[in-house]
């Protein structure tokens, strides 16, 4: 189940307010004590992060569970960028569960939200690897502006007599962002200046009409090692043509690569040409195939 994104944070009792956590979607299955924990595109994760999935075996059921893998920086707040460096860090890995959709046999996902997470809370067990998402009711806006001040990206909005709809995108889940964020798929880069290393820029499209449409370039948010990482995969994806229609700024110096690697951005608006202002690079995802990524519109909620 996905959440739309909406323009401003609003109060109402049919609904309850979640931390939106900085990091990607995992879906845990434990069965007794045996855990698998799978992307939201349905790669198993379970090797790749085996000290979520050993927590997860205290969960002494058959069990469903919907929640977010996290990395924690020295404040407590979840880091996508902590998180690209996880395997190769001690980062503070948490797992953050929301949702349960089924138990011991049974669907859950009919069942309103407050019960499934009633249910999850009394089923939860792992430690401090493991934690539940806890919610407060009807002040939406309070919840918001909390995040804002602890630079959180933002609240999710979820109503409390919901069902769960699998894979779906609904306004059951409503997200509200403190600051502005796109995934995008790479599509090429320029190469360095001065004393930079790999690359200069890279080219950012997203899928539109079954095309790929520029969103504009970034060279900033990059580190010595999401430079040298997201070059040698870059490497391997040289492509002859340009795969983006229409012009592209700096379009001769542009060195092409076929549109696989996902990563998401920050920015501050977008510009009426469709370009996104000021990028800065996030991270790389893993999560998501690069034909699904499309732009993201804020839609507005009327409130009576």
């Amino acid at each position: 189940m996905l959440a739309t994104l909406i323009d401003a944070p609003f109060d109402d009792r049919a609904f309850v307010f979640e931390t939106k956590w900085d990091g990607f979607r995992v879906v845990a299955h434990a069965d007794h004590g045996e855990v698998r924990l799978y992307s939201r595109g349905g790669k198993n994760l379970t090797n790749v992060y085996p000290a979520i999935a050993k927590a997860l075996t205290k969960v002494r059921h058959d069990a469903v569970i919907d929640g977010e893998l996290v990395a924690l920086d020295r404040k407590g707040r979840s880091s996508f960028q902590l998180l690209q460096e996880a395997r190769k860090s001690r980062a503070r890995l948490r797992y953050c569960a929301f949702d349960l959709m089924y138990l011991d046999g049974h669907d859950l996902r009919r069942l309103p939200l407050l019960e499934r997470k009633q249910k999850l809370h009394r089923i939860l067990r792992g430690g401090s690897l493991v934690r539940y998402s806890r919610h407060v009711r009807r002040n939406g806006i309070r919840a918001f502006r909390a995040a804002a001040r602890k630079r959180l990206e933002g609240v999710i909005a979820k109503r409390a007599e919901g069902r769960y709809y699998s894979g779906r995108r609904t306004r059951e889940w409503l997200k509200i962002k403190t600051g502005k964020r796109q995934e995008v798929v790479i599509v090429g880069f320029t190469r360095p200046r001065r004393s930079r290393k790999y690359f200069g820029a890279l080219a950012l499209a997203v899928r539109k009409a079954g095309r790929w449409q520029y969103v504009g370039h970034t060279g900033t948010g990059f580190d010595a090692a999401s430079l040298r990482t997201i070059y040698g995969r870059m490497q391997k994806l040289l492509a002859a043509r340009k795969p983006v229609a229409g012009k592209v700024p700096n379009e001769q110096a542009t060195i092409w690569v076929r549109p696989r690697l996902v990563g998401e951005v920050k920015f501050t608006e977008w510009t009426k040409d469709g370009r996104m202002r000021h990028p800065a690079f996030v991270g790389l995802r893993t999560d998501k195939p690069a034909s699904k990524v499309v732009r993201e519109y804020e839609a507005h909620l009327e409130r009576k």
